[in-house]
């Protein structure tokens, strides 16, 4: 039977993938133009990026101009992913003995000399203290590129799984049964303020005796019911007509990705807090309409999509974002749009999202920051509506 001999160096890069992945939940992105280089990523890590380089360098122009190329690419990862800072750990096999080594503000080196199994960096053993012990170390040749690759794939098929189960089509529930109730309440709205309305609009006292939302109403009379009340109720077949196209098409979306429960306390909750700002900046106007929730679930969606940046690649930065502040800034120009609902709607569905937390995605120390954050947000604004 032929042995295979591997390259020391080639064992040392498949023992560090193997590490990352397996152990540090680290992922493989491609980066295209590069050779002999290895890039993961993990957006949770002490360190966004690590690179492992067995490319040779021998001197400082060298070294310099591997770290244009750093510069270069993660700037495209902050592009694509929308982030700000990308710490990187640029873990270097091949170079000079010689060469002095220092780091730059986002990329913090990591020498490995003579592909050494016990790992020395201080750099690394800082972030990863672990990996002296759980680096392979008894494995070699065939027996190393099979152990590596199995564990890297039943990695890759777990990971697999959670994308299948957040992106599979589902039977969406709760989205059309909003639609229906809105509906339901137009034509009861019609019938009390007569069907000659709907393309005018609906008159104020109609749609207070309906339940829209009223400051005076809420604080005064102690109407708490309208802030629930006031996202079903709609002004007119236009208003109807546009809040529910847009809610088939978001809301179809959030519960197929989040689960119809979490959608439900998401449009409640967004509708609620928006339906609280506008009472509390929109100068005594009387408010209907199911877009203050309908932000919250752009706000929640921009929250999911943050944490699947990687896989959604451009998505949230050409689709997301932008609606939000299109729509945002129609509210500002258009007259007669409740623009504080739609504001209030927003933090109120990123918030709560980031409670709920996104399954397979959420650390527990997240969703304790989403809970503090979000009883924050509603603490201010009930004290704002009610005691100022």
């Amino acid at each position: 039977m032929s042995t295979i001999v591997m390259d020391k160096k080639d064992e040392l890069i498949m023992k560090l993938v193997h590490y990352f992945v397996t152990e540090e939940n680290y992922n493989p992105i491609v980066v295209n133009g590069v050779k002999d280089e290895i890039w993961l990523e993990n957006q949770d890590g002490p360190y966004r990026i690590v690179r492992i380089n067995s490319n040779s360098i021998f001197n400082k122009e060298q070294l310099n101009y591997d770290y244009f190329k750093i510069d270069n690419i993660v700037k495209q990862i902050k592009k694509k992913t929308l982030s700000f800072k990308v710490d990187t750990l640029n873990i270097l096999l091949n170079v000079n003995e010689d060469l002095e080594v220092e780091g730059t503000k986002n990329i913090t080196p990591a020498v490995i000399k003579d592909n050494n199994i016990d790992i020395t960096s201080e750099n690394i053993l800082e972030a990863f203290p672990d990996i002296n012990d759980k680096l392979l170390k008894d494995t070699n040749g065939i027996e190393l590129i099979v152990n590596v690759t199995k564990d890297i794939n039943e990695k890759t098929e777990k990971e697999n799984r959670m994308y299948e189960r957040t992106f599979m089509p589902k039977k969406t529930i709760f989205t059309y049964l909003i639609v229906i109730t809105c509906v339901i309440m137009f034509i009861i709205t019609a019938l009390f303020d007569g069907f000659s309305s709907i393309l005018g609009g609906f008159s104020t006292e109609t749609l207070l005796r309906m339940g829209a939302v009223f400051e005076p109403y809420v604080v005064d009379n102690q109407e708490y019911y309208r802030l629930f009340s006031c996202m079903f109720l709609h002004a007119g077949i236009i208003h109807l007509l546009v809040n529910m196209y847009t809610l088939v098409i978001i809301g179809t979306q959030i519960e197929n990705f989040l689960g119809k429960w979490k959608f439900l306390i998401i449009y409640i909750v967004s509708g609620i807090t928006g339906a609280m700002l506008s009472c509390i900046l929109g100068n005594n106007v009387v408010s209907v309409g199911a877009s203050g929730a309908i932000f919250g679930l752009l706000g929640s969606l921009l929250y999911f999509g943050f944490h699947y940046r990687t896989y959604l690649g451009d998505t949230v930065k050409s689709q997301v974002v932008p609606v939000i502040i299109l729509n945002l800034a129609i509210g500002f120009i258009v007259p007669n749009i409740d623009n504080w609902a739609h504001l209030g709607g927003l933090a109120g569905g990123f918030l709560i999202t980031m409670a709920l937390g996104i399954d397979g995605k959420s650390k527990k120390s997240d969703k304790i920051n989403g809970i503090i954050c979000f009883i924050l947000y509603v603490a201010i604004l009930t004290y704002l509506l009610f005691f100022r």
